[in-house]
């Protein structure tokens, strides 16, 4: 089986993270994606970090693809890390051929997460453009350190099978959505716009 895993608090999930589902099923050419509720972002405050219970079951009422699958196993098994959960999965399901999805902002920061280059190391990784990041993310620290290892977007459907270090940037639909304007509840989580960007 050819699985994303699409990790994040989800503080709230919405619909733009069922967008990037959506198209990384399809681009990516993958049997499922797993949604990855984690106990937090160590990078974050957790001031406003809503149990992870309510996250688990919002995301669960949001997605509505019978390929799409959601989780909180992270918190049972202790894991702190993005990497002890790659590492985890990649080690017990051998079998599977697994692919990190992840925002285009996250890779702008990516460099700050821990041991971030064993995990470009580990898996293939598809960053799906982000409002704000379709510029600046392809220039950051990781995306310049693992510069060799990104694939033309006409592969992306082989990327699963492809042996780590291989990366690829998505574009395609965005939405404006994000969780921290639905926490504070500003109009333009009300309103949100979806658009196709220019690159």
């Amino acid at each position: 089986m050819r699985i994303g895993l699409f990790g994040g608090s989800f503080n709230p999930p919405h619909e733009g993270h069922r967008l990037v589902s959506r198209e990384s099923l399809k681009r990516l050419n993958l049997d499922a994606i797993w949604w990855l509720v984690t106990p937090g972002n160590p990078l974050k405050t957790h001031e406003d970090l809503a149990p992870l219970a309510e996250r688990v079951a919002a995301a669960r009422a949001l997605v509505d693809h019978p390929a799409v699958r959601v989780t909180g196993f992270e918190a049972a098994r202790g894991f702190t890390y993005t990497y002890q959960t790659l590492e985890f999965l990649t080690r017990t399901l051998a079998d599977r051929r697994f692919v990190w999805i992840m925002g285009a902002d996250s890779l702008s920061s990516f460099h700050r997460w821990e041991r971030w280059e064993d995990i470009f190391c580990l898996l293939p990784i598809a960053v799906y453009v982000r409002p704000g990041s379709t510029r600046c993310a392809p220039f950051s620290k990781a995306a310049l350190r693992f510069a060799r290892s990104r694939i033309d977007e006409a592969d992306a459907p082989r990327l699963a099978s492809m042996h780590p270090p291989a990366w690829v940037f998505l574009h395609g639909l965005m939405s404006s959505l994000s969780s921290t304007q639905l926490r504070n509840g500003t109009e333009k989580a009300k309103n949100p716009d979806f658009w196709l960007p220019s690159h």
